[in-house]
């Protein structure tokens, strides 16, 4: 009976710890070279988490930026660099996206994750940056 009830223990806090973790991976993108990402399908909010390195750093440079999908419109403006780093982006409205990305001796991946409202809430970002910009 004891090892039952420990069982049921074990299994609620891992049932709970999936509840916690309702982030969710929709598309993956990562290359070296410049190019248009396939479309993906997201709702509102969800965010972008970005990487960019390279083997001369002092010759790199990464610009993405979000697209619409169906007309290819300019949404907003993801990231800019000239260095190696990584960075998180909140982004809160949905439809359907694509990355237009523009890279020099670089290697870069771009996740996109479906986030819950409660999740959004707790972003906190390290400086409030409109995405029309």
């Amino acid at each position: 009976m004891k090892r039952l009830m420990i069982t049921c223990a074990i299994l609620y806090f891992a049932v709970s710890a999936l509840d916690l973790q309702a982030e969710e991976l929709v598309r993956e993108f990562s290359g070296d070279r410049s190019t248009e990402t396939a479309e993906f399908e997201v709702k509102a909010p969800w965010l972008i988490d970005w990487r960019g390195k390279s083997d001369y750093p002092p010759s790199m440079g990464i610009a993405v930026t979000l697209a619409y999908a169906d007309t290819g419109f300019h949404f907003g403006n993801v990231f800019k660099t000239k260095t190696p780093g990584d960075g998180l982006r909140l982004i809160e409205e949905g439809g359907r996206f694509k990355f237009k990305v523009d890279s020099a001796i670089s290697n870069w991946t771009i996740k996109v994750i479906q986030l819950t409202p409660e999740e959004a809430q707790q972003y906190v970002p390290k400086k409030k940056i409109d995405i029309k910009d």
